[in-house]
């Protein structure tokens, strides 16, 4: 064998070597796209879960409303009715954005492109912190919803300055978190206390991954 065959082999080699690690990476990459798709689709059942008990919710407590509004408008607390009412408004848009994002898992392909992968990640992320920002907000509701007029009488001085401290306290902690609940904030401990489990973390894993394919793709 002659000083060309044997260079004509090691570049054989060299090419067929080649050949296995880009498959081989094709095959790593799909099976990790197929992970961060079975991790996002884990989320499915508890947000279809919440979707529906928000519906209930929602048309129950809705139709109830209109019930009073209509036929009993004058006997029913204006802060029962404002209360109520703003609440199944919020859930009714949390209700919205929980359709988005099963739509949206729904439509993550592992065949796609990993930026494009990334995207729909970020998006779910997004409007996961949105969507609990804004359910938080029904907080100082909960304080408000069973009072009427006749309880403003100056002999209930005491009860009343109660009721101020606890309705602004809640107004204070559902504002504050409105605004810090962000990503900038995600290694909080308060704010993993908050926001856990399998609405939360299969989407934290799933961005992780595909930053990992993105820079080994770039070293590449």
């Amino acid at each position: 064998m002659n000083e060309n065959d044997i260079k004509q082999l090691w570049q054989k080699s060299n090419e067929k070597l080649e050949v296995v690690l880009r498959e081989n990476k094709i095959n790593t990459e799909d099976i990790t796209k197929l992970k961060v798709q079975n991790l996002l689709s884990s989320m499915k059942p508890i947000k279809a879960f919440t979707l529906i008990i928000g519906l209930i919710w929602v048309i129950g407590l809705g139709s109830f409303l209109a019930i009073l509004t209509v036929f009993h408008f004058e006997k029913v607390s204006i802060f029962f009715l404002f209360s109520a009412f703003t609440q199944v408004l919020l859930t009714a848009v949390a209700i919205v954005v929980y359709i988005y994002q099963i739509h949206l898992i729904n439509k993550i392909d592992f065949s796609e492109p990993v930026l494009t992968m990334q995207k729909k990640v970020s998006e779910l992320k997004i409007s996961t912190l949105n969507v609990t920002r804004l359910l938080f907000l029904q907080l100082p509701l909960w304080t408000t919803f069973y009072l009427n007029e006749k309880m403003f009488v100056v002999e209930n001085w005491i009860l009343l300055l109660l009721q101020f401290v606890i309705s602004i306290s809640f107004t204070f902690v559902a504002v504050w978190l409105f605004f810090n609940i962000k990503h900038e904030n995600q290694n909080s401990k308060w704010f993993q206390f908050i926001i856990s489990g399998k609405e939360w973390q299969p989407i934290l894993h799933s961005a992780e991954i595909l930053y990992q394919i993105e820079q080994f793709d770039k070293y590449e």
